[in-house]
């Protein structure tokens, strides 16, 4: 074997090991606040537009539709967006970035995700209550424990179609 390819072994197998490594990585977490509900896990949105649109990441979710915190990480474990909002205001702050304010929670999710999400209805869904969403169709996976564990969203109209899913970790 020359030297060429040794080298070439060696970087295929330190990609694979930092690949191996990134799937491992878990996200910090704040910490729990009696009463508030919590949910973390991955989420996925693709959008049927030209050109296909997609945003995947875990997520760590805190709160209600009407106040709370949203935050997205990298495949790596590192913040990549932490949304908030309350009565009368919504923000974004990204790595890098001022933070952006919104009008807001549906403007500030249309932003980040690339397409509106039905929030009341989403936080209904993680719970376990498949709320009805004009031209959306929720399915609800449970597991053992009687405890949502997956979420698929299907948005049917308007156009584009988008489809959101969402795996949360087993606590």
């Amino acid at each position: 074997m020359n030297a060429k390819a040794r080298r070439l072994g060696a970087w295929l197998l330190a990609t694979l090991a930092l690949l191996w490594l990134a799937g491992c990585a878990a996200p910090p977490r704040a910490p729990e606040e009696p009463g508030v509900p919590r949910w973390s896990g991955r989420l996925a949105v693709q959008i049927d537009s030209e050109p296909r649109q997609s945003v995947s990441a875990a997520f760590d979710l805190r709160g209600s539709p009407e106040r709370g915190e949203l935050s997205l990480f990298t495949p790596l474990g590192s913040t990549a967006a932490v949304m908030s909002w309350a009565p009368g205001r919504a923000l974004l702050r990204e790595e890098g970035r001022p933070p952006q304010d919104f009008v807001s929670l549906d403007a500030l999710i249309d932003r980040v995700l690339g397409t509106p999400v039905p929030v009341p209805a989403l936080f209904d869904w993680l719970r376990g209550t498949a709320t009805a969403v004009a031209g959306w169709r929720a399915e609800l996976s449970r597991q053992a424990d009687g405890q949502v564990g997956r979420v698929v969203a299907r948005r049917h109209e308007p156009a584009p179609l988008a489809e959101l899913r969402i795996v949360l970790d087993t606590p």
